[in-house]
Order: structure tokens, then sequence, then C-alpha cells
């Protein structure tokens, strides 16, 4: 009974048969008809005009956005939990060519204004001193927590004010957006660039770069292609991502994997570390404890000395979901 990561899930029934739908000659790159549709795709999706990148992982996704927003230099802000200072294995500074990430506090891995200006405002405007040039959120968060439009718009207001770029690392958004029960444009506010997660999510190679500003969108092909992730046969990585957007697979996936992860929430009580809005549960646990959870056949990592991580997945069964609550509630 698997909770380790929603990134061990099975892939999707209708991505494996849109890649097999695709298998047909077709300009190579992202010159297909497949590629092409993302645009409008996604700016239906989003109520606003979009310009899609695909590429083929979240790191790629998340590192390319900032590379249009930021130089050399430059800095970003982001919270010190965040995936792109945590778990990219310094991807960030190879792709930015050295920028440098500034980390800020927060509670379950959300940002505030007033988180970000503790770590702005302190900085001389001076050639000696590496200045901020973009925001980095993450939703949900790496604790599976979710922002509300409000707190988006809040930290979009600063980002304005500051001549900062806002990009949003979405390998979870659909979670979020399915916990908020917004539309994918209130889900994402006014950010500058979306990295719109799909392989946590059904997927199998393919993730998308929303970008609200055309002219980054210019930028990052060039950069996607020095990068090496301007695939040859690109449609097969456009067909993954039109799969999920039919009939909002997206959505119904997301909505799955967060009811089984509230099933085994309702009865952690004190346990719950944070609140449970997306797929992710942080559940403390002594060491004995998680011991008799693996004896019964459950999978999933230790979260430091006293605690374990549950991922529930869009594949995760209702029985396995319904027997890792009960073995919880019976520690």
């Amino acid at each position: 009974m698997q909770f380790l990561s929603d990134n061990a899930a099975s892939v999707h029934p209708a991505v494996w048969d849109a890649m097999r739908a695709a298998d047909s000659p077709d300009a190579p790159y992202d010159g297909d008809a497949l590629s092409a549709a993302l645009d409008d795709r996604f700016s239906a999706l989003f109520g606003r005009e979009c310009a899609v990148l695909w590429v083929a992982t979240g790191t790629a996704a998340n590192c390319l956005a900032l590379a249009c927003m930021v130089p050399p230099h430059g800095a970003v802000v982001c919270h010190e939990e965040a995936h792109i200072e945590v778990d990219e294995g310094g991807a960030p500074g190879f792709y930015l060519h050295g920028a440098k990430l500034l980390l800020a506090l927060g509670d379950g891995a959300k940002l505030t204004p007033d988180a970000i200006r503790a770590v702005i405002d302190p900085i001389r405007d001076d050639v000696h001193q590496v200045q901020p040039h973009a925001i980095s959120i993450t939703q949900a968060t790496e604790y599976g927590r979710s922002y509300r439009a409000d707190e988006v718009a809040a930290i979009a207001t600063l980002a304005r004010e500051r001549g900062l770029g806002l990009h949003m690392d979405g390998a979870r958004f659909g979670n979020a957006a399915a916990f908020l029960g917004s539309t994918p444009g209130e889900a994402a506010g006014d950010v500058d660039a979306l990295s719109f997660g799909f392989i946590k999510n059904g997927g199998m190679s393919a993730e998308a770069i929303v970008f609200f500003d055309g002219a980054l969108a210019d930028v990052a092909r060039y950069r996607r292609k020095r990068a090496g992730h301007l695939q040859s046969k690109g449609r097969y990585l456009a067909a993954q991502i039109n799969a999920m957007l039919d009939n909002a697979v997206w959505l119904a996936n997301a909505r799955h994997a967060n009811a089984a992860a509230s099933e085994i929430a309702a009865v952690c009580g004190a346990r719950l570390m944070h609140p449970a809005e997306a797929n992710e549960l942080f559940v403390r646990c002594t060491p004995a404890e998680r011991e008799t959870l693996r004896k019964q056949g459950f999978g999933f990592y230790d979260w430091g000395a006293d605690a374990a991580r549950f991922v529930t997945a869009w594949n995760t069964r209702d029985e396995d979901a319904s027997a890792l609550a009960r073995a919880i509630a019976s520690l």
C-alpha cells in the first residue's frame, strides 16, 4: 500500500491513449499540431492569454521560468523549504548561471508579504549586494498548504511595487485548485509564470511552463533549447498535456487524491502537523509506530525523527486509504 510519493503513481490511461494516437509523423520539435494547440487551450483554461512550453521535468520548468526573470547577478526570494532550495540539487544556480536564492520563513512553507520584506528590505541598493529580481511561491506548498486568492494577490501586489517577477511552482497545482474549489485563474492569481505540474497527477514525462507574459516565453524558447529540453518528438509531451486537459482529467485526478488524504487526515487528530489542504500528510509518529505501520504493509517516508509523510495519488485505492486511516487511528 503505497504512500511514498505521487511521483510513484502509475500513468493515467488517457495519457497512454493520447501518446499512441500521436504516434504518427508530424512536424518535429514543437512545430506539431498538438504543441501548437497548447497556447489556446491554456488561455481558455485561465481566462487570459498564455504562452505555453512543455518540458520533461518540474525542475526544468521551475528553473527555466526563473531564468527568464533573473540575471546571473540577481536573486530569487523563496521559502527556506521551497523545492527549488531543498530538492533540486542546485539546479536553480545552474540554470540561472549563479543567481542566488534568498530564503524566507513562513508557516507551512507559505510566504507572506511581511516575510518577503524581512528578506529584501535590508538589502542595500548598490553593486556590493545581490539584488532580488523575482519571488517564487509554491501552490500547494511543500507541506501541503494552499494559498488562498487573497494571499497570492498580496504577494503579487508587493512584487509589482518592487518591480519583481512572480513565479509559481505548481507541481501540485491541481491539488490546490481542487481543495480551494476555485478556477485555475483564481488559484494562480497574478503570476508571471506557472510551472503547471502533470507528472505527479497522472502524467508520465511532461510538465507545462505557462507564461502570462509573452516576452518571457520568447526568451524561454531559446533557453529551453540551450538547456537540452527541446525534444525532437515534442508531440508526445504535448499529447500528454492535452490528454490531461481533456475532460478535466487533471482536476478529477487531483480531487481523488485529495479525498483520500482527507479521509486519512480525519483520524489523525493532534498527530497532524499541518492542515490537509492537498494530498500530502505530515503525521507525528514515533519510530516504533512507524515500524508498526510498515509491518502492516504501508510505504511512506520518515520525516525527521518523530514524523512520517504520507502522499496520496490519483490512483490511490479507496480501500488502501481506509486501511491506513484505521491503522493510524489504532496506534
